[in-house]
């Protein structure tokens, strides 16, 4: 399905033919990157957002000229605008350049014309990019090999989500499918972790997004390998259209038909590991080599990315095996991946951005694992009230796995709750409630609210807490640190019922 603002199909001039770039919400995660790899090309830069944020002025230190708030004077000079979809027309900047005739380009064309020259390895799927993008990363930095990186969220062993690289080396790219973006990179290099219903809202149906997978696909250079997952069924159809189009394919898995097996898949405590047998020759490496993968991160889903990761470097791009094994062991995380944000006594609280149904049911997973027998206690804030509504027996059946349950209001970011009128955590709570082994469930009214009955839920124990969601559920587990460290745990605050449920202003429906 194409964009009907964007032809993602269409080439891209080189980033020195574009002028001065202005990006609008330049403060975003993914935006902010395509930000960085543009002064690192030393092209002016200048952007706002709609509110100040440590990103932004990390990017004015760099450089960029920033500004909070949308204004049209804010374009200066700029002959080119940078938006990410979720930029509306009315925006008075993107309006005034489409006045102007500047040239608009979507992100992911703006980081197209930085590729001029460039190997390029692009990472899609509906469960897993980033951190397979970070692992592609981390091993071609431990090969030796400079890569540049495009990623939507910071490596936690740079602190930043994009770098230009060695001159001439491979850039990694976290590619996009939720609008199409994903075709505008031509890849030499496309590892497809996983093929999910998600992103309906734009696709309308599974066809039509399993159709924009094969575009993707398309979009290799000549040459160009597919790496994906066998064990998948979206992503099994894909390899073999691929194939049948005479597209090199690699496939991993844990059954007997993939190229590379997976074997010995476990996690344990804050590591996790697995097994790797070549089934055949796949470039440098011969049939029946065997290799151990030994990861210090949690989730047998990370064993799934890091391999994905092991074979877009060795196989790719020709990385040493060796070197980008090392690599991976030492792998730090990336932003909001099972993200450690702190401890209070034996309250450990870890950070997640899952907001699709299988990530919360494999972040909720790996934090059993990572707890060593310790309660696992999960507070998730749904994203969008149509994934919500499409795919609420998924997320209910992914909690279930905790022993706790808080229930955040739905974040609807570009939605209203006045369209989606049935569609609240409520509905959540009682499919949870209905599972075989349900957790204790508890609705909260907000982020203080939430904050505050988690204060009172682990007091005193040794838990491990979750948060989950893509909006800013992030922000309760600081909040809770907070409120433990200074031995506030809410037992005398209360709302009109007692309960201490009352609603407040944060968090709920955007």
């Amino acid at each position: 399905m194409l964009s009907s603002r964007f032809d993602f199909t269409a080439p891209v001039p080189p980033a020195e033919q574009l002028g001065p770039v202005h990006l609008i919400a330049i403060g975003g995660s993914g935006v902010s990157g395509v930000a960085r790899m543009f002064l690192a090309r030393g092209i002016p830069v200048s952007g706002s957002d709609r509110s100040d944020s440590p990103a932004l002025r990390a990017l004015e230190a760099e450089g960029a000229r920033v500004h909070v708030g949308h204004d049209a004077a804010h374009l200066g000079a700029a002959q080119t605008v940078v938006i990410s979809g979720a930029i509306r027309e009315d925006n008075p900047e993107l309006a005034a350049a489409r006045a102007a005739g500047l040239r608009v380009l979507h992100r992911a064309q703006g980081i197209a014309s930085l590729l001029a020259g460039r190997g390029v390895i692009a990472v899609a799927g509906a469960n897993g990019k980033t951190t397979t993008s970070a692992m592609t990363t981390t091993a071609l930095q431990a090969a030796g090999l400079e890569p540049g990186y495009v990623i939507g969220a910071p490596l936690a062993s740079t602190g930043a989500n994009a770098a230009p690289g060695g001159e001439g080396s491979p850039v990694v790219v976290e590619a996009d499918e939720s609008d199409g973006s994903f075709l505008a990179y031509r890849p030499d290099v496309a590892v497809v972790t996983n093929v999910q219903p998600d992103h309906l809202d734009f696709y309308g149906d599974l066809e039509a997004l399993e159709q924009a997978y094969l575009d993707f696909v398309l979009t290799l250079r000549p040459g160009g390998l597919l790496v994906t997952h066998a064990d998948d069924p979206g992503a099994a159809r894909l390899a073999q259209l691929a194939r049948d189009r005479g597209i090199r394919v690699l496939t991993w898995g844990e059954g007997a038909d993939a190229d590379v097996r997976l074997t010995d898949v476990a996690s344990a405590g804050m590591r996790s590991s697995g097994t790797l047998t070549f089934t055949r020759t796949a470039g440098q490496v011969r049939e029946g080599t065997t290799v151990s993968l030994a990861l210090p991160v949690p989730g047998e889903h990370n064993v799934h990315n890091a391999t994905a990761a092991l074979l877009a470097a060795v196989v790719g791009v020709g990385a040493a095996m060796d070197r980008a094994l090392a690599g991976l062991s030492a792998f730090a995380g990336a932003h909001r991946r099972l993200e450690l944000v702190g401890r209070h006594g034996a309250v450990e609280v870890v950070d997640d951005y899952a907001h699709n149904a299988p990530k919360v049911g494999a972040a909720v997973r790996a934090a059993r694992s990572a707890a060593n027998g310790r309660r696992v206690v999960v507070a998730f804030q749904p994203h969008l009230f149509s994934r919500t509504r499409d795919f609420a027996d998924g997320f209910a059946q992914g909690l279930a796995a905790a022993d706790v349950a808080v229930l955040l209001p739905v974040y609807g970011a570009r939605e209203a709750q006045e369209d989606y009128p049935d569609v609240t955590s409520g509905l959540l709570a009682t499919l949870v409630r209905q599972s075989p082994e349900a957790p204790e469930v508890h609705e909260a009214q907000g982020l203080d609210d939430a904050t505050r009955l988690l204060a009172r839920l682990v007091e005193g124990r040794d838990d491990l807490v979750l948060t989950i969601g893509a909006g800013d559920v992030t922000e309760v587990g600081p909040r809770l640190l907070t409120r433990l460290a200074e031995g506030d745990t809410g037992h005398d605050e209360g709302g009109e019922d007692g309960t201490g449920h009352s609603p407040d202003q944060d968090g709920g429906a955007a």
